[in-house]
């Protein structure tokens, strides 16, 4: 048995009054994060723990919000977190300043939340409010997997604001237990590994050599927003309205077509007869990629989600490795240089002089990253193998033809 994690995003259907309270639950929310962040900062030593920080913030926050004890507890636990992970990148040598959150969400638990099938209450700084979920048709589709499927438990959810569209979502995580013949990252032997490179120009490339251009995505990401621009400057009710209608327009727009991307990579990986489809890290993702926007990350992290619960239907596993030097290294001869990467397309060793599309380059890198981490020995028999479009090699450098 292995537990799957996946996450669910719901649209709220909320009146106005209903509205307003959630806007002013999040607005408590957030402040009593930054709170905590702040009562953690005035010592040298940067307070974490949770416990010590409860019986430093717990009676101040509550005495100065409306928010119920489990809310208040949430934002406690997401501030140390977050301090956590400031001092994380401390120790790695990476800069990183006192965390302010201002990203208008909510996260909480079954504690703070009762989740039904077509419905949730939530907790707000006036009592519950309970709020209709807008479900798609029964069919391939997340919501259908785990959210109408009594297997999977849902573990909690995070409330999220899209101005944009003016409109709550809930991003519910549900989990199961579920049978599994997927060999464990370390342990899995004769396996075949896609790596996959993401990226704004190209939004997916394959170490198969498949690439999915970001072109298409991007220019109607433009339109809409060009579009909503041109009626928030009327600012009439109708306006705001077709603001809402066009956001939720783009949202279903942007996820069939990330779902067509999904699929495709799927079939590519049992094309090839993948075991595993290894991603980047998504965490931090948007620092490494100059220009990249909320939108690029939020679709990132969509096609990731739907690319993992597709494979799994085909008994392949997706996950993430970490990127490091997946850009600068060489594919074919291993040199890593700050000089090979020289263009945002264009990838040239300095040393072997291969050359080669850069997204294409960090793809076979990211399959390998994979490799690497479930080789058995450096030595002897190669047990992993990297897709390549005309065949697979494996980390000692063997290569076997496609079969035809």
């Amino acid at each position: 048995m292995a537990e799957v994690r996946r996450t669910v995003v719901v649209k709220l259907d909320l009146d106005d009054s209903d509205a307003t309270l959630l806007h002013k639950t999040v607005e408590e929310y957030l402040w009593a994060c930054n709170y905590v962040v702040r009562d953690a900062w005035q010592d040298d030593y940067k307070l974490t723990s949770k416990n010590k920080l409860h019986d430093r913030t717990y009676s101040d926050v509550r005495e100065q919000t409306r928010l119920q004890a489990n809310l208040v507890q949430s934002a406690r636990n997401r501030a140390a977190e977050a301090i956590k992970g400031v001092i994380a990148r401390w120790k790695n040598g990476k800069k990183a300043s006192q965390p302010n959150f201002t990203t208008p969400s909510v996260r909480y638990d079954k504690r703070s939340a009762t989740f039904h099938a077509d419905h949730v209450s939530l907790s707000t700084v006036n009592g519950r409010i309970e709020a209709e979920y807008v479900l798609p048709p029964e069919g391939d589709n997340p919501q259908t997997t785990y959210l109408r499927n009594d297997e999977y438990e849902i573990t909690g959810a995070t409330l999220q604001y899209r101005d944009a569209t003016d409109t709550f979502f809930l991003h519910i995580g549900t989990k199961a237990d579920v049978e599994s013949e997927i060999p464990d990252a370390g342990d899995a032997e004769n396996s075949t590994v896609l790596g996959v490179d993401l990226g704004i120009e190209q939004i997916a490339v394959t170490s198969t050599g498949m690439f999915w251009s970001g072109d298409y995505l991007n220019h109607r990401r433009r339109e809409y927003e060009r579009v909503r621009a041109g009626l928030q400057r009327t600012g009439t009710e109708s306006d705001h309205r077709t603001i809402e209608q066009i956001g939720d327009r783009e949202t279903r727009w942007v996820a069939d077509y990330l779902h067509r991307i999904s699929k495709a990579i799927v079939q590519e990986a049992v094309a090839h007869g993948c075991d595993w489809i290894a991603f980047e890290e998504l965490t931090d993702i948007r620092d490494r990629m100059p220009g990249a926007k909320k939108f690029h990350m939020w679709a990132f992290r969509q096609l990731y989600d739907y690319v993992a619960y597709k494979a799994e239907a085909e008994g392949i596993e997706a996950t993430q490795v970490d990127p490091a030097y997946t850009s600068k290294r060489c594919s074919k001869c291993g040199t890593t240089l700050d000089e090979n990467r020289q263009s945002q397309a264009k990838f040239c060793c300095q040393k072997c002089g291969y050359e080669i599309n850069a997204d294409y380059n960090a793809a076979k890198n990211i399959g390998f990253r994979l490799l690497r981490a479930g080789q058995k020995s450096p030595h002897g028999g190669a047990t992993r193998h990297l897709a390549l479009k005309s065949g697979t090699l494996n980390v000692n450098g063997g290569y076997s033809p496609a079969t035809q």
